[in-house]
């Protein structure tokens, strides 16, 4: 079986903003679709290999404002609603906020 590793979101001078879903293990059982408290996620099917494969995936209109949209669930500080409830550990986010930077004044 060929795994594909999806990452939603971006990385800015901000800092790094991804979710991530493993299709591998990944079984579109839609348990974190119903806890996410922003209706980020959805189900859908995706080519893996030569066949299709109902996953979870962000929704199109969130993939460019991930840092904005699940701020509230702080994915910096504990694992979020989705990633919680995901029993096949298919889901992960990485956020990493930049470390800020020391101007030093001569």
């Amino acid at each position: 079986m060929t795994k594909i590793i999806v990452y939603y979101g971006y990385e800015d001078g901000s800092g790094e903003y991804y979710i991530v879903v493993d299709s591998a293990k990944c079984t579109g059982c839609g348990e974190c679709v119903q806890n996410c408290n922003k209706n980020v996620l959805e189900t859908a099917s995706i080519m893996v290999d030569v066949e299709e494969q109902k996953v979870a995936v962000v929704k199109e209109e969130y993939r460019r404002k991930i840092k904005y949209t699940c701020a509230p669930c702080k994915p910096e500080q504990k694992q979020p609603p989705c990633v919680v409830s995901c029993k096949q550990k298919a889901i992960t986010c990485i956020w990493k906020t930049a470390e800020p930077t020391c101007q030093s004044q001569d």
